[in-house]
């Protein structure tokens, strides 16, 4: 009896000592499991493909903040992404308005409704989110960090650290970057590349939580991944089918790792050391357009350049009758109308002689002197002996050959100028084209004529000149254009310390009737010979001074001596400038591609080509095995 008393007792304390056991164990758990779901570790219990649901669970946060927290797997990718931003800024510590008055958030923007900002607004303080603008928060010991950096489009109107437009810095450049802007392509290799940076950026924090090595596998399993489709792939296309899924892991991995605290110093700096990387790369793919832009206006298109070769070696393989001898008489002429061409485009002075000849009233009236250098002279001269242009009467001259008082003349274009200006606090950029050095020998050129008619290989007439010869130009010798808009006084760098009239008109080259009499009174080509000699000692190179010293020595040359044409005579600007009128192109006499988009190149402005291509001779076979008119 009394060892089976003995042993009823002993049972009973041991069956009371696990249940004491079991109540304490459910109070450690019911402590424990809210403390899990505060820190948000909730989500890591499902197993995938697991289906649950569980309703929402409501609690305290540390400074009293009512914080509503969702089981995430029935979340869509998006909804997830925003819940667990939500879940790590209710965390977060918060800020005065004070502080972050001027700090924006791009990037939780893009992600919040806007009933969600709006619902912001209202609290008293801002909270920071981990994915937050690096770049308006203070870094200690940082001051590149703490600056304010940003990638300037220029296109947009954006202006750089010193005020500078993107027209005041690269001229025309940016105006036919903003015409031809395409749409983004690639946007799935741009958004692999987005995410890689954010994921690199968060990884080495990730990595230092000792509890979170699984997470830390996995971003960099995604970070390899995708680094080496990247690698193998540069457009959309190249891009393997299942790439979908591998951003979406990725997205959930980094969406993870914003969850945690970690170390925003680490985060920072990784995500400003990507930001210069890409900002350099940005500023270098600019500067490159702008090159390559350069690069193509000044650069002759090969159809132009095969139409030279080939006219050259048909010169020299088909001898010609020569009828320079018969036309002698009328290159000097006086009675006749004589207009003069500096170039070295075959197609371009063509379409100059057979624009003004089409318009013509009396076309045997008109002899035309295209000034040329040797290496285009055979071109020339086979070009228009095939090419007649009515009864209108031309000559090639090789000035590299022409002898004048036993010195050997370098041939030189029109020089062109950009000058940027204000226009009701507007910057507007113009391009004034200018006399080159070989346009002051015009006299001694052509020692028979009293006046001549200048034009530009780069202009279309669109009227009858007939009226510039009986033009009175009251003793001046130059009748041009003037650019009123461009007084002297803003060329200043140009034009050094010398006595002018700062209130004067700038003037074009492009129509030009010149007064050969009166300027062999003057002697202006002694007057420009000084001017030259004035600051060509300050220039360096050869190529700077006959650009330079052309338009310092040109506008003071003809200081005073300068007749005003009327406006309608000459438009100007087709070579820059996306926004000129129609109804002034087609009353204008003259129209003038000034500027760096010139009409046969590949970046001329496409509304003003047709008015060039119309005085094209497409039917010549040189062109079409030149394949020009593809």
């Amino acid at each position: 009896m009394k060892g089976g008393g003995g042993g009823g007792v002993y049972s009973g304390k041991r069956r009371w000592r696990g249940l004491v056991i079991a109540v304490l164990g459910l109070v450690f758990l019911s402590m424990l499991v809210p403390l899990l779901f505060l820190l948000g570790l909730h989500n890591g219990f499902h197993s995938p493909g697991s289906e649950q649901q569980s309703s929402p669970s409501i609690g305290l946060g540390e400074y009293g903040t009512k914080i509503v927290i969702r089981d995430a797997s029935n979340l869509s990718e998006g909804d997830r992404s925003n819940h667990v931003d939500d879940l790590v800024k209710q965390f977060a510590p918060t800020l005065s308005k004070d502080i972050l008055k001027n700090i924006s958030h791009p990037a939780e923007n893009e992600t919040k409704s806007p009933s969600a900002m709006h619902d912001n607004e209202e609290e008293k303080g801002f909270s920071v989110p981990p994915h937050a603008d690096l770049q308006s928060l203070p870094i200690e010991n940082n001051p590149k960090a703490a600056a304010s950096v940003q990638i300037i489009d220029y296109a947009k109107g954006g202006v750089d650290q010193s005020g500078k437009s993107c027209e005041l810095k690269f001229g025309s450049y940016c105006l036919w970057r903003e015409q031809h802007r395409e749409d983004m392509k690639d946007s799935m290799v741009k958004r692999l590349k987005d995410h890689l940076f954010v994921a690199r950026a968060y990884y080495p924090s990730i990595a230092k939580l000792p509890s979170q090595d699984k997470l830390s596998r996995e971003m960099r399993q995604n970070i390899q991944e995708v680094e080496r489709v990247l690698s193998e792939s540069t457009t959309d296309a190249d891009l393997p089918p299942q790439i979908g899924k591998k951003l979406q892991r990725m997205q959930a991995a980094i969406a993870r790792a914003k969850s945690f605290h970690v170390d925003c110093n680490n985060v920072d700096k990784k995500l400003r050391q990507i930001y210069d990387l890409t900002e350099d790369e940005a500023n270098f793919h600019m500067r490159q357009s702008v090159f390559l832009y350069q690069l193509a206006v000044q650069t002759m298109p090969k159809s132009l350049h095969c139409l030279s070769m080939r006219l050259t070696v048909e010169y020299f393989r088909s001898p010609f009758d020569d009828t320079e001898a018969s036309l002698a008489d009328k290159y000097i002429d006086r009675a006749l109308q004589h207009y003069v061409i500096f170039s070295t485009n075959v197609l371009a002075s063509s379409v100059v002689i057979n624009s003004t000849v089409m318009h013509a009233k009396e076309s045997g009236k008109l002899v035309f002197h295209v000034l040329t250098d040797e290496e285009n002279y055979f071109a020339m001269k086979l070009w228009f002996f095939r090419n007649t242009y009515k009864e209108a009467t031309i000559e090639v001259l090789n000035m590299e050959r022409l002898d004048l008082n036993n010195s050997k003349l370098q041939f030189s274009l029109p020089v062109e100028f950009r000058v940027s200006h204000s226009v009701d606090a507007q910057s507007r950029t113009e391009y004034l084209s200018t006399f080159s050095h070989l346009h002051y020998r015009l006299p001694e050129i052509f020692q028979n004529l009293e006046k001549v008619v200048v034009l530009d290989d780069d202009v279309v007439v669109q009227q009858d000149l007939s009226a510039l010869w009986n033009l009175n130009m009251e003793g001046k010798v130059n009748a041009a254009v003037q650019f009123c808009s461009v007084k002297l006084s803003l060329l200043k760098s140009y034009l050094g310390e010398n006595s002018f009239n700062k209130n004067s008109c700038a003037w074009m080259s492009g129509l030009n009737v010149i007064d050969l009499v009166k300027w062999r009174e003057l002697d202006l080509t002694e007057t420009y010979q000084k001017f030259v000699k004035e600051v060509s000692h300050i220039v360096s190179t050869q190529e700077a001074q006959n650009e330079a010293v052309a338009l310092h020595a040109s506008l003071l040359t003809f200081q005073d001596l300068i007749y005003p044409l009327d406006g309608s005579w000459a438009l100007s600007g087709l070579g820059h400038d996306y926004n000129v009128d129609v109804y002034p192109i087609r009353n204008a006499a003259v129209l003038h591609y000034n500027g760096k988009m010139k009409p046969w190149l590949e970046l001329g402005i496409p509304k003003y080509k047709g008015y060039w291509k119309n005085f094209v001779n497409r039917e010549d076979q040189f062109l079409t095995d030149c394949n020009w008119n593809s």
